[in-house]
Formats: C-alpha cells, structure tokens, sequence
C-alpha cells in the first residue's frame, strides 16, 4: 500500500504526514477495501478547474476530484485532486480552520474510492457523517 502528497502549484502546510498515511491507510482497512496506491495532489484553482473540464467536461471550481484508475475487481488505484485554494475558501465560509477543511476532503476522496457517493440528498447526508466520523477519530 502506497500513499503519497504531491503539492503542484500549492502552498499549504500538511503536519504529521505519516500518522495520516497510517490513518488513510486503517480506513480503507475497516471499509474492507483493498488499496494498492494513493496519490494526493495538492493544486490551485486553475489548475484543477483544467482537470474539471478536460476529464469531467464541467466548467466550475471544485475542492475535490477523484479518480479511481483500477479497473472494478483490481484493488484500489487512485489520485485524489484538492484545491487548496478551495479548501482555503469552504474553510472561511464555514467557519473552520483550513487544517480541519483540508483532512475532511482527505477523507472525502478517500471515501469516494471505498464507494461513498454524494449526489442525492441521502448519499450527502452518508458522506457527511462519515466524514465527520473520521474527522472526529483522527483529531482526538
């Protein structure tokens, strides 16, 4: 299992990246999926609004893509895109720190590759909870 940070047009700092890697790694584990590699790569706007249009054909920002690159039966191949700028935005808006933000959308791709949706009213609500579970566990 692999899971590294990649920062490409990003400045944001990223603490205790190996507690994290482990964490990442146990919630695959008790979601009981199989993860061969992980690849978070931090970027700008721009730069993910790119990714956005090209693959997705969505003219918008977004905090998150997420990519599975397996095909359905192979464990877990994924990259994870964030916007730090973004995450830097939601945390104002919802009046939280940026590290807080920045670990919910960590976990958020995370959660997309274990199968979690979000766009019904229920799957949001499921994806909500589990994040905030997991952002509950790793910050206590």
């Amino acid at each position: 299992m692999t899971i590294k940070f990649l920062f490409n047009e990003a400045k944001i700092t990223l603490t205790e990246r190996q507690r994290l890697k482990a964490f990442i790694e146990d919630l695959f584990v008790t979601k009981r999926k199989k993860l061969s590699s992980l690849t978070y790569i931090f970027c700008s706007d721009q730069f993910l609004l790119g990714i956005n249009r090209q693959f997705l054909k969505h003219d918008n920002y977004t905090d998150i893509i997420t990519f599975n690159l397996a095909s359905p039966k192979e464990e877990i191949e994924g990259e994870i895109y964030i916007s730090v700028d973004r995450v830097r935005d939601n945390a104002n808006t919802l009046s939280v720190s940026v590290r807080e933000e920045l670990h919910r959308v960590i976990f958020h791709g995370a959660l997309h590759l274990c199968g979690y949706k979000d766009k019904r009213k229920g799957e949001k609500k499921r994806m909500r909870m589990a994040e905030n579970m997991y952002l509950s566990s790793y910050f206590s």
